[in-house]
């Protein structure tokens, strides 16, 4: 069960847990979302995000535990953060960190940057050596890249240019691209919001930091169906994922908010 729920944050939740924003505010604003992730229609993990945007700067922190019939298998819990600043449309991170403990493991992993590019990566314990069926993540790869995080925040004038975009993210081992395309737009009521909510399909492209032919991996490179809904968060012009669903080889995990509101 562990190594499900690393595929979650570390390739899959990535690509629902995207917002976006125009111009930064005179000043912070603060905002907490809560999520549930199911599996066949069972809750099988709960998460938090607490975001502060001030002028050009931001700021992420989010915990995740697993829920219902996955913690029969193994228990999971984690905490991530990531800190940085616009430049442009695009955000530049300073660092980020992730810990989680599934069952009796613990991993800590902790990456920085430097003008938009990767400086250093920390995994604790080691990444184990690469097989030989191992595609490498070239030094080319970690050039203009962004964290789990910090991949969730992108600036847009109007909502649909939320979707026209390619994230290219970097969990400290697996580098992948994200291809989002406009689908449509639509009413969504939640607490603290009610209005619209603009839906993105997403392909998924993985470049490196993965074994060559892995069943799961080859899945959601060729037959996954992603589907991200955003909705503007108070009167930032920030938007945030409210819906999503990934289709996984064991089947289609479904992530919703449960809260979606200010509180400054």
């Amino acid at each position: 069960m562990a190594s499900k729920f690393k595929a979650v944050p570390a390739a899959v939740a990535v690509a629902v847990l995207f917002t976006s924003g125009s111009a930064g505010a005179a000043a912070a604003q603060s905002f907490r979302s809560e999520y549930t992730i199911s599996f066949l229609g069972l809750t099988i993990a709960r998460s938090k995000f607490d975001s502060t945007f001030d002028g050009d700067r931001f700021s992420l922190r989010g915990s995740m535990s697993s829920a219902g019939i996955a913690q029969i298998f193994d228990d999971t819990k984690g905490t991530v953060s990531a800190s940085g600043r616009f430049s442009g449309t695009s955000p530049r991170p300073d660092d980020f960190v992730t810990n989680y403990v599934s069952g009796s493991k613990a991993k800590k992993t902790e990456i920085g940057f430097s003008g938009g590019n990767v400086s250093k990566v920390v995994n604790v314990p080691p990444l184990k050596k690469p097989d030989d069926d191992w595609v490498p993540v070239a030094k080319a790869d970690l050039r203009s890249v962004l964290d789990p995080l910090s991949a969730t925040l992108v600036r847009a004038d109007k909502p649909d240019q939320v979707c026209s975009r390619t994230v290219k993210m970097f969990d400290g081992e697996m580098r992948a691209n994200l291809v989002l395309s406009y689908v449509s737009t639509g009413p969504v009521s939640i607490p603290g919001y009610s209005g619209e909510a603009v839906t993105c399909s997403a392909r998924f492209v993985p470049v490196g930091g993965y074994r060559s032919g892995h069943k799961s991996i080859e899945y959601l490179k060729n037959r996954s169906k992603i589907a991200i809904s955003f909705a503007p968060i108070g009167t930032t012009g920030v938007y945030a994922p409210v819906y999503a669903t990934v289709g996984t080889q064991i089947g289609t995990i479904t992530i919703r908010a449960r809260k979606f509101e200010a509180v400054n």
